[in-house]
């Protein structure tokens, strides 16, 4: 019977793998950075990693682990009420600290996975180290809680799983976890590996490592991936297994290594095909980027976001938070936070630096909502002025266009300007030309349509 089964589903699941083969990622790079490290003397103040993306009602967490204040890794999260933010750092940070002394996790931790089961019941498997451990050796441990937020209580009987590298997605089929982690570590590089699979029917285990070995493999040598994947999640929807992942060209240095990010989708969780366009969002779109890192995914149709560790060709060793954005289909509008300030001072302009760089490639139309609350002595309009680059990193210094917002004095003002970007770059500056008043809760989102 189960053959006669397989067999009537061998022509859907043909046509399934011709449409995700063919399927069209249209990449557009997100106002990067989207989080960075902490202020001096904080728990992340060094750098922050990757962790998590998950929606939860009409809340995003994004999960990130963080090295500061003279500690290794430990947990902290961010939250939005839009995919692009922006995004706040939960005041409770971090929410998941190192073991004490003599335990599986003393000296590090890392690579959170969020997976909701049931009304109020949270888990989040995460990557330990201890000071006995070796190097690249990592231990799987689980803690749960009954809001994302917390408090994570950790599983008595931790670690889950031993020795299985960097967590990356785990997700529910079939009454059955499933993990996919980069394991082992230093497989193909250091700090890279293949990516690997356990399955459990519960999720403390006890765990299963897959007996066939990585489920994905690094490209051929000369390949844009040959040098093996960072960790990235696995999410299974419409009954299919898609993997977004960082794709890395090795450096001798670590902090070096070059990462785009590729696709790959699987029918039964253990057999993955990788995209035949990849990489499917490539660093060079994104200004000065060198790597696209610990890759973890968000479908909302017709966008699929891509949260990564961002590091940067100019600025070696820093690392933020970024996200890539692909639209599935055209026509498309996305919204994208550029300017927030509490307020914009008497006679102030805010920086080009504020605002992201946008990029416009597949971009036709823009359109930017701008809103403050003037002063009641308010007398001049806020100027907003669209600069342009080729390269996302020098911009002219003429304006494409400026536009006034309406002087209501005492007043909130919201207004919408539509323009042709016309270039392959945009950024914002807002000027204040009252040097009497001064303008708050200033806002700028644009609307990309393409």
């Amino acid at each position: 019977m189960r053959a006669k089964v397989m067999q009537e589903d061998k022509p859907r699941r043909m046509e399934l793998d011709a449409l995700l083969a063919s399927r069209q990622f249209i990449q557009i790079p997100g106002p990067n950075p989207i989080l960075v490290p902490g202020v001096k003397g904080s728990w992340d103040e060094t750098l922050i990693e990757a962790a998590d993306i998950f929606k939860d009602h009409d809340t995003y967490y994004l999960y990130y682990h963080g090295v500061g204040a003279g500690k290794g890794y430990r947990l902290g999260v961010a939250t939005a009420t839009h995919p692009l933010g922006p995004w706040i750092k939960y005041e409770g940070n971090p929410i998941v600290e190192i073991g004490e002394s003599g335990q599986w996790d003393d000296r590090q931790l890392g690579c959170a996975l969020i997976l909701k089961d049931g009304i109020d019941k949270y888990y989040m498997w995460y990557s330990g180290h201890s000071v006995r451990d070796e190097d690249q050796v990592w231990h799987v441990g689980l803690a749960t809680a009954s809001s994302p937020l917390g408090p994570w209580e950790k599983h008595a009987k931790n670690p889950v799983l031993k020795d299985f590298g960097y967590v990356g997605g785990v997700v529910k089929a079939d009454d059955e976890f499933r993990m996919y982690n980069e394991y082992p570590i230093g497989g193909t590089g250091r700090d890279y590996g293949p990516i690997a699979l356990a399955t459990s029917s519960s999720p403390e285990g006890p765990w299963r490592k897959h007996p066939g070995g990585p489920v994905l493999h690094p490209g051929e040598m000369g390949c844009w991936d040959d040098g093996g994947f960072s960790e990235a999640k696995v999410s299974h929807k419409d009954g299919i297994f898609h993997l977004f992942y960082g794709g890395a060209k090795l450096h001798p240095t670590r902090i070096c290594t070059r990462e785009s990010i590729g696709y790959a989708y699987s029918f039964d969780g253990v057999r993955f095909f990788k995209h035949p366009d990849n990489p499917i969002a490539v660093r060079e779109r994104s200004p000065d980027a060198a790597a696209f890192a610990e890759v973890h995914s968000l479908f909302e149709h017709p966008f699929v976001y891509l949260y990564h560790t961002l590091r940067y060709n100019s600025r070696e060793g820093d690392e933020d938070l970024g996200v890539q954005v692909l639209a599935t289909q055209r026509p498309f509008r996305l919204r994208m936070p550029l300017v927030i300030k509490d307020h914009l001072a008497a006679g102030e302009t805010t920086r080009l630096s504020e605002c992201p760089p946008v990029s416009c490639e597949h971009i036709a139309g823009v359109a930017l909502t701008a809103s403050c609350t003037y002063a009641a002595s308010d007398a001049e309009p806020l100027q907003i002025a669209v600069r342009t680059s080729y390269d996302g990193l020098t911009y002219d210094t003429e304006d494409l266009c400026r536009f006034e917002i309406a002087c209501r004095p005492g007043q909130t003002v919201r207004q919408t300007f539509e323009f042709s970007p016309k270039a392959m770059f945009i950024k914002i500056v807002v000027e204040n030309p009252d040097d009497q008043a001064d303008v708050s809760d200033v806002s700028v989102y644009a609307a990309l349509s393409g």
